[in-house]
Parts: C-alpha cells; structure tokens; sequence
C-alpha cells in the first residue's frame, strides 16, 4: 500500500469521527465546508487530530488553502516523517 492510500485512509477515520460523516462520502474531491458542512471550528479540531496523528504541523497559512480532502492528504504525505509508514 502506498503512502498516499495510507495517509488517505486514516484521514477518513479521523472526519468520520470528527465531523459525523458517513463513510461513503469521504473521497479525495470531497470538500470540507460543501460536502462535509465544516464550518472554522470543525475545521480547526479536524487539524488538530491530523497533526496529533501524523505528528505535523499545519500552518494557518496552509490550512486557509486546505479546501478538500486530495489537499489535506497531499499536505500530510509531504510534511510526515517516513518513520510512521514503518
């Protein structure tokens, strides 16, 4: 399994038990505000658990470009240590 499908996967854990969100509807185009109704706060606690998990940081500049679930898995597949796909 590659490390995009890795991060993929684990990320839609964390919106389904963040925001609610049947699992179906959680793909790479998804956007977070229209798809998933995330408003600044939802968002805020979905990053936080994404940096806890992957031991990140996500910026505030780069979480104001974060729109949909393709940029959140991208974002993290850069920014994580190799160590956690070992």
């Amino acid at each position: 399994m590659d490390k995009k499908q890795i991060v993929f996967d684990k990320i839609k854990e964390i919106i389904i038990e963040e925001l609610g969100v049947k699992a179906e509807k959680v793909v790479l185009d998804a956007a977070l505000a229209d798809d998933f109704g995330a408003d600044s706060l939802d968002a805020l606690e979905l990053f936080n658990q994404i940096e806890s998990e992957f031991l990140v940081t996500i910026s505030d500049e780069a979480a104001t470009k974060m729109k949909d679930v393709k940029d959140l898995v991208e974002y993290v597949v850069e920014k994580v240590n190799d160590k956690y796909f070992a």
